[in-house]
């Protein structure tokens, strides 16, 4: 029987989604003080990585990125991936 990945994933996916939150809410003060920014590049990568959740919540808590259509669309995608990616984890037996 293989050893669950789920403490592992879950502990990965709170650091990313920290990382997220966080990014967006530095970036914004940041923007609002016209100082050196996160690269948009590095938002939605932190995204992709599996902080989808803080950054979608960092765009709310902060109005942030809320008006860029690569936002709008890339952070929920980035969410569809991590679901269906879990689902096949969790249908393969990976997390439980």
């Amino acid at each position: 029987m293989t050893p669950s990945l789920l403490p592992i994933t879950a502990v990965y996916l709170i650091l990313m989604n920290l990382a997220g939150f966080a990014a967006f809410g530095l970036d914004k003060g940041k923007a609002q003080k016209h100082r050196w920014r996160i690269p948009e590049s590095t938002l939605l990568g932190l995204s992709l990585a599996g902080g989808w959740l803080g950054a979608l919540l960092g765009m709310k808590a902060f109005h942030h990125k809320t008006r860029k259509a690569k936002f709008r669309i890339g952070v929920p995608m980035a969410a569809a991936l991590w679901m269906g990616l879990l689902v096949l984890a969790i249908r393969a037996g990976l997390l439980f």
